[in-house]
């Protein structure tokens, strides 16, 4: 009796979508592409833009990082810094296969994750957040939570607290707020991701320095059986 072949796992491609750039990565290619975005960048233009840009790669479905909560696999929200019309638009039309969203924080968690515990914090313009539990993940929304006088999670750990406070000052309330969100939510590590983590000069016990490029291993590993469990 002949075994059943395995099927071929599909080619992906990975876009990750941020406030400045959109960058891109597929399957079998070894350099990302990327392309500016910014206040105009409508989800018809970021398709218009990933067509032209993509024309001479293959890949069978995409896994597309959104920089704004997702619910049931769609935007909730308008993002922050780019151009209007995310929410309810239809990305698997418009690009004329399946498509996954993820929030882009949870994308770089997925690709950051190794076993056990694990909290992730993106540390950019805002404060991503998401935790992965034995394998399962929950994108979170941390960044708009109180933290102290009057201000929110991301006021002090993003931009806006390290141009308020000062590099120094910021990296001890990176440390301190590092430091009590693994015990409150009983992690066993922490990945300190996103552009400004390169800005920190020592790690927080516990934690480790993540890189943007894990978003494009999150991107594939989103269609990979056996991964990281994705609420789908």
């Amino acid at each position: 009796m002949k075994a059943t072949p395995r099927a071929k796992p599909p080619k992906v491609l990975v876009i990750d979508i941020g406030g400045t750039n959109v960058k891109l990565l597929a399957t079998g290619e070894k350099e990302p592409r990327k392309y500016p975005s910014g206040p105009t960048m409508t989800p018809r233009k970021m398709v218009q833009l990933v067509k032209k840009s993509v024309a001479d790669w293959k890949f069978d479905c995409i896994s597309l990082g959104y920089p704004g909560p997702i619910i049931n696999g769609h935007p909730l929200r308008e993002p922050h810094n780019l151009g209007p019309g995310w929410v309810g638009f239809k990305f698997g039309k418009a690009f004329g296969c399946p498509v996954k969203i993820l929030n882009d924080a949870a994308m770089q968690a997925v690709g950051s994750y190794k076993g056990g515990r694990m909290l992730f914090l993106g540390l950019g313009t805002g404060l991503g957040s998401a935790m992965i539990v034995d394998g399962i993940l929950q994108p979170m929304e941390l960044a708009h939570l109180a933290y102290k006088n009057g201000k929110s999670y991301e006021d002090y750990l993003g931009l806006r607290g390290l141009e308020r406070m000062g590099t120094k000052k910021w990296r001890r309330c990176v440390a301190k707020v590092t430091k009590q969100l693994k015990t409150a939510l009983d992690a066993d590590y922490v990945v300190l991701g996103g552009g400004n983590s390169k800005k920190l000069k020592k790690l927080p016990p516990g934690a480790r320095l993540g890189n943007n490029e894990n978003a494009f291993l999150g991107g594939f590993r989103m269609w990979q059986k056996n991964q990281v469990a994705n609420p789908f």
